[in-house]
Parts: C-alpha cells; structure tokens; sequence
C-alpha cells in the first residue's frame, strides 16, 4: 500500500509537471509572437498611399535575405492630380420649383494620368521593437518601371451650332470644340469617368523612392506599418494634365502610405 501510494504521488507531480513544463512552451511562443526581434521570412501586405499629387494603391510581397535585410517586391496602381485642379459643379438645371446640378468637372483638365508601377526595392533595419509595444524602423530604397497612361478628359458642352448637349475633348479638330472646352458658359458637366478608356496614351517612365517605415503590430506575424517618403518619376514623353499648365516628364512628390498584411516562414 506505501509502495503504490508512493507511485500515485509521484505520477500526480510527473503529470502536473508535464503540465506546467506545457504551459510555459505556451507562454514562451506567445512571447516570441508578440515581442523580440521578427525573423520571418516573407511578408505579404496590401495598403494604400497618399502622394502630394495624387494617390495609390499597392501590393508588396518580401522575402528575408538577412537578419536586417528584406528584399520585397511592389505592384502599384496611381493616379497623377494638378495641383491646379479646380473641380467646380456642373450647370443647375431647373425643374419646376426645384433645380439639380449636372455631374461636377475639373475646368481645364486635358486628360487624366495614371500609372502602374512595378519595382524591388529592400528594407534595412534600423531599429527593432524590442517588447509587444515597440515599434521596429526601417529605412526603405526602391526603384522600378513604370506605364503611363494617358486618358483623354470629356466634358459635356452646349454645342455652339445647334445648342445641343455633346461630349468633347479637348484638341479635337474642330475649333469651336476646342473654344467651348475652356468656355464656362457653354459647359455643362463632366461627361463621366468611362468615357476616354479606348483612347490611352501609354507612356514608359522609371520610378524610385526611399523612405522610413514604422511598423507597430504587437504580434511579429502581423505587417501594420507606416510609411513616409519621397517619390521621383521621369516618363519618355510629355505629360499634358492641364490645358493651361506645361507638359512635364519628371514628377517629385512626397508621400504616406499605410499598409496590413501578415507574416510567415516557409515550410
């Protein structure tokens, strides 16, 4: 009876140590989780990004070359905007006792610039987390290609022949056309954002930026980060956004961007 009460004891502290040996594998993994250096070895994150002239949206894909080193991969899609634009609302129209205003437009827009980017660019580690509430700073260098592409602007006009409501671009042959593109009495609205998708322009550039982000989630497998930097663009041809502004090739700008995603190891 001593001898198997003896073994009940010792079964008891052998479970409850297997236990507790357990619960502190939990608690060491859930540490290395949120807090301490992050050593994955890729990352995937999507995020948006407001530029000086314009805005973007972007997916990043990155791979770990070294303890303080990630190479990452970026898909981006932008639109370029003047800071001359002046959007105003379309014409009011009466109805009875009551009125509507047409579709708003941006007076002297010649055409809408967008751009898709790719491009691979590294993050240096300047400063990890340290605990759960850290925040791990990288500087950041890129460099791609960049696709114009230039979108004819429409607007809805009275046509100064008849009267009648058209929609017209501007630099079309005719010359009155052109007049009452820039003649506020005669338009109407903007003539919509379909309109001038199957007149592109495509216009090859490079891209390159450099910055510092600042990622704060307090689980390492998760991206939550902000970014701040500058931007430079140079394009093959010039790019005519406004009527009365000059057409440029190179564009500078400064941005913030934020971004979430996840991390993980390969298997």
């Amino acid at each position: 009876m001593v001898a198997g009460t003896l073994q009940a004891q010792s079964d008891k502290e052998a479970k409850k140590k297997e236990r507790e040996e357990r619960r502190l594998k939990r608690i060491s993994l859930f540490r290395e989780l949120e807090e301490g250096e992050n050593n994955y070895e890729r990352d995937f994150s999507i995020g948006g990004r407001l530029n000086t002239d314009g805005w973007s949206g972007f997916i990043e894909l990155g791979y770990r070359k070294s303890r303080k080193i990630v190479n990452y991969f970026q898909f981006e899609f932008a639109e370029k905007k003047h800071p001359k634009e002046d959007k105003k609302p379309g014409r009011f129209v009466p109805i009875g006792d009551f009125a509507y205003s047409e579709k708003p437009y941006i007076y002297g827009k010649r055409n809408n610039f967008y751009q898709a980017k790719l491009g691979m660019g590294q993050r240096y580690l300047i400063g990890g987390k340290g605990n759960k509430n850290g925040v791990e700073v990288s500087a950041i260098y890129y460099g791609g290609v960049s696709v114009g592409l230039l979108k004819p602007y429409y607007l809805t006009v009275e046509d100064p022949t008849d009267g009648l409501a058209k929609d017209i671009k501007y630099g079309t042959d005719s010359f009155l056309d052109t007049a009452a593109f820039i003649n506020p009495s005669r338009i109407i609205a903007g003539a919509g954002f379909g309109k001038g998708w199957g007149e592109l322009t495509v216009v090859p550039g490079l891209h390159a930026k450099a910055g510092l982000r600042f990622d704060w989630a307090k689980f390492n497998e998760v991206v939550s980060a902000l970014e701040v930097g500058v931007n430079a663009e140079y394009y093959t041809k010039d790019v005519p956004i406004m009527v009365d502004q000059d057409p440029k090739k190179f564009f500078f700008n400064a941005y913030l961007s934020l971004q979430f995603g996840k991390r993980w190891n390969r298997k």
